[in-house]
């Protein structure tokens, strides 16, 4: 067990200092233990409400990494949302706050940060994998309502594309600005809320798809994507029409948005759709209620803006 993580590591339901005994790390108390396995300390339990999210980074672990894409669709993603520069960051404690297999994990290690890469899921044995050896890589397991983490021990917090997909969002938000160092920044972003965003069709279909067992429905998405996302093609072609019609066909579509060779369009459009479809929780926000909440929180030099998605990003 790394002493630096270990320092900065609290057990999530006493705040006590944890000591790594035998595979496991066990609280000042003795009452709380918590395995390490596959290096990962893993403060959660096996099955949770992010089953889906483990399972497609672990079937797909590389596809949205720029270093297998070749593209640097995940880094112009991430300077553009947090605004943060590579210089600001290096040597810095910087925590991802669901990582997933770790496509803006990788950004941040390129840049020289020290990261903290955290998942409620089993994803984060994909992230472990991707960048294993890596000394400036630290893969928890961990739940945002109950993180694991000293007060005040990062000095960068960023989380894209996951708040949503949490169960109370508001919640999950205001767990993290107490991890921020003084003067610290965070950037956190959310599908956005209005009448345009809510026709689209994975907000009609949810209510089904995501009853259905998470890899029934991947096999079914893995056979039908192909079809739609040509269906999709095709009416994106009609003349005036094209663009708005093909939102009706319910599958990630990036073709003439990212650089992607055929293949790598499929997998893209598979993994998003599924990101759509199979969620327990997707909720959308609104500029007003994110800009509140980071009111709230009492962070300065807020802004919130649209960087594919609605980004908020602040100081503390």
């Amino acid at each position: 067990m790394n002493l630096e993580l270990l320092n900065i590591l609290r057990c999530p339901k006493t705040n006590q200092r944890l000591k790594f005994e035998s595979n496991f790390l066990v609280s000042q108390d003795k009452q709380n233990r918590y395995v390490v396995e596959a290096g990962i300390p893993r403060f959660v339990d096996e099955n949770n409400y992010a089953n889906s999210f483990g399972l497609q980074w672990n079937l797909y672990p590389k596809t949205q990494l720029d270093s297998h894409s070749g593209h640097n669709i995940s880094a112009n993603r991430f300077w553009k949302a947090t605004g943060w520069t590579e210089h600001e960051i290096k040597d810095k404690w910087v925590l991802d706050v669901g990582c997933g297999s770790g496509r803006f994990t990788e950004v941040a290690l390129l840049a020289g940060a020290k990261v903290v890469a955290i998942d409620y899921s089993s994803a984060v044995d994909a992230c472990s994998k991707n960048f294993l050896n890596n000394p400036n890589l630290f893969v928890i397991q961990a739940d945002i309502y109950e993180l694991p983490f000293e007060l005040e021990a990062f000095s960068y917090i960023f989380s894209l594309g996951v708040l949503q997909h949490t169960p109370d969002p508001k919640k999950a938000f205001h767990s993290l600005p107490s991890l921020l160092k003084k003067d610290g920044k965070i950037c956190v972003d959310y599908y956005e809320k209005s009448f345009k965003s809510m026709l689209l069709p994975k907000y009609w279909l949810r209510p089904l798809t995501k009853r259905i067992p998470n890899q029934k429905l991947f096999v079914f998405l893995q056979r039908i994507t192909p079809i739609l996302l040509g269906f999709s093609r095709l009416i994106g072609k009609l003349p005036l029409i094209g663009k708005v019609l093909k939102r009706a066909v319910p599958v990630a579509n990036y073709h003439g948005i990212l650089p992607l060779s055929k293949q790598q369009h499929l997998e893209w459009s598979l993994l998003d759709t599924f990101d759509w479809l199979s969620p327990e929780y997707d909720y959308p926000q609104t500029s007003k209620t994110i800009t509140k909440w980071m009111e709230d929180a009492y962070l300065k030099e807020i802004e919130v803006l649209k960087a594919e998605h609605l980004v908020s990003r602040g100081k503390k």
